[in-house]
């Protein structure tokens, strides 16, 4: 039997006017596709933000195993934009993940998942932007979203979260995030701060920050594509220097009449077409339903949005290979989209820098760096660097590896 808790708190806003706010929790014992009790705390929940409490944010938070008293928390934005955190509790630093079994019909079976962060940190996962996985807008106006108005809502979901949660307040606390979160991180961090200098409530005992083969600026990642496939041999040194010479190194918005980069390009295009650029190690496995990967030329500007409304049962995907990264994203359409599995999570309304990684590249990540400008305050000396060979666009491509490394961050101790 399920032993779920629906609470429902009546909270002050944490504003400097004072007024109501709901904040709805739910402490998940069990969920479908695991055998058993949870092993570990779950609770799943609506946050009320916005000018109009008009957007609820939805929310997994697993505690850790270890000592949640004493571990640090951290919020974990999944990138996109508009990607459901449901990708991190299943597939990339979360504690749960499908068995590697062939899809039978029936609800995909869960397990526990070897290499979760929760192990050594409280984890809050987080659906944003609104419209994003189970999250929605009560208006049509508050379901706009942009980045902008995320910074602002993630820092009134945080500090409305801990007034409920007042046992971490005090935790040490990080803001991570992969992909398109390069975009979001930053600004909500600084969001924070600006917060707490303000002296908002309750204060955020903020200590850093984590960013996964971050976006930053799509004109350098595109263009960085070429001198990665060049260096990891998958176009010829021949190819790459003429790409050089006719495109000046601009393969972005490349004009028609510039007739021998145009040809060049659609070359290299050719080269890599069977290449799975999020992860070139892995087999490339087109599966309909999935949503289109960062190509040679994306358009961020309009979003990638992976909403849980594309994981619909209208139009049932083609199955791919279990040996596919794509498999476990095949299982999540039918786990997601189970009236069982929303009800358990508590859902109110259902909404219709590795260095294998071409998509964004190392090389540009490094470049953006750079571009910040920053005074140097210490003269430039050899590091020792943490690295693990063949990560992909996330962690979710190499959790076994890329946990141990922060595991070690988390704590403060030697990479």
């Amino acid at each position: 039997m399920r032993n779920l808790h629906f609470i429902i708190l009546v909270l002050l806003s944490i504003s400097t006017s004072i007024h109501y706010v709901v904040v709805t929790s739910l402490h998940v014992k069990y969920l479908p596709g695991f055998e058993g009790p949870l092993p570990f705390a779950l609770e799943t929940g609506y946050v009320s933000v916005g000018e109009s409490e008009d957007v609820e944010l939805f929310y997994y938070f697993v505690k850790s195993e270890r000592n949640p008293k004493k571990d640090p928390l951290m919020i974990w934005l999944t990138g996109g934009p508009g990607c459901s955190s449901l990708s991190a509790l299943l597939f990339a630093n979360g504690p749960l993940a499908f068995k590697k079994d062939e899809y039978n019909g029936t609800l995909p079976p869960l397990e526990l998942a070897s290499f979760s962060w929760t192990k050594v940190a409280n984890i809050l996962l987080l659906e944003s932007p609104v419209g994003t996985g189970y999250s929605y807008a009560k208006t049509p106006l508050a379901s706009e979203a942009s980045d902008t108005k995320q910074f602002h809502q993630i820092d009134q979901f945080l500090r409305r979260w801990l007034v409920d949660h007042p046992e971490f307040i005090s935790s040490p606390f990080y803001v991570g995030g992969d992909s398109y979160a390069g975009h979001i991180v930053p600004g909500v961090v600084h969001q924070i701060s600006l917060g707490n200098e303000k002296g908002l409530t309750p204060f955020i005992s903020l200590q850093g920050y984590v960013l996964g083969n971050p976006v930053t600026n799509l004109k350098v990642e595109t263009n960085h594509r070429v001198s990665f496939a060049h260096a990891m041999g998958l176009i010829s040194h021949e190819l790459f220097e003429s790409l050089e010479k006719s495109c000046g190194g601009n393969y972005m918005d490349v004009h028609p009449s510039n007739a021998k980069c145009v040809k060049e390009l659609q070359t290299y295009k050719n080269c890599i077409s069977e290449i799975y650029t999020e992860q070139i190690l892995l087999p490339n496995c087109p599966v309909d339903y999935v949503p289109q990967k960062l190509q040679f030329l994306p358009n961020i500007k309009t979003g990638r949005r992976r909403e849980l409304k594309e994981f619909s049962g209208y139009d049932t995907p083609s199955l791919p290979p279990p040996s596919c990264f794509t498999y476990g994203q095949f299982l999540a359409s039918f786990w997601a989209n189970d009236e069982n599995v929303r009800r358990a999570l508590g859902v109110k309304k259902f909404l219709n820098s590795g260095d294998h990684d071409m998509g964004i590249p190392f090389s540009s990540t490094e470049a953006w760096v750079k571009g910040l400008n920053y005074s140097i305050v210490e003269d430039w000396r050899p590091w020792m660097m943490s690295s693990y060979q063949g990560g992909g666009h996330t962690c979710a491509y190499s959790p076994d590896q890329c946990s141990p490394m922060f595991n070690r961050w988390i704590d403060g101790e030697p990479l």
